[in-house]
């Protein structure tokens, strides 16, 4: 699905979500979503708020921000990520490939694998739930952390 059809589509579940639970319609709920949804990958309140201040075009402040992501959230268009004592991260719902998150127990860096560990006859086998998106977090140490661990190791045995 190109990318014009899928901000059609969330644009118009969101209308609905809105409409249903008798929220306002405003330029700037629409902005926001827009912009979520014009970018790929994840995100934190700061980035989307600054990249959102640099767009000319159209100003919203924090406070709206932070209101339109619990709504975005709240009706499965935005995804909310805590991966370990890191700020949460988002991603949008739609139009990602379902992927794997691959985080750092010591430096916190967060990684995506797009060769998913589940198959999707795997997740065929969950019985009586339709899945839509799925991600995985795994936790472990990476190689940049692993071997200055194993330095210092050496440097100490070494004293």
């Amino acid at each position: 699905m190109d990318n014009e059809k899928i901000r059609d589509q969330v644009r118009e579940e969101f209308v609905e979500y809105l409409t249903l639970h008798k929220h306002r319609k405003t330029a700037e709920r629409y902005a926001i979503l827009d912009h979520i949804y014009s970018t790929k990958g994840h995100f934190n309140m700061d980035s989307l708020y600054n990249s959102m201040m640099e767009e000319a075009s159209f100003r919203v402040s924090r406070s709206t921000l932070y209101n339109t992501m619990e709504l975005l959230i709240d009706c499965g268009l935005v995804v909310k990520h805590q991966f370990g004592a890191n700020a949460s991260q988002y991603e949008r719902a739609y139009g990602n490939e379902n992927h794997d998150h691959i985080i750092c127990i010591d430096c916190g860096v967060v990684r995506e694998s797009r060769s998913p560990l589940l198959s999707s006859t795997q997740l065929k086998k969950i019985t009586k739930f339709t899945v839509s998106y799925y991600s995985m977090y795994i936790y472990g140490v990476c190689s940049k952390c692993s071997h200055a661990r194993r330095m210092k190791l050496n440097r100490m045995r070494k004293k």
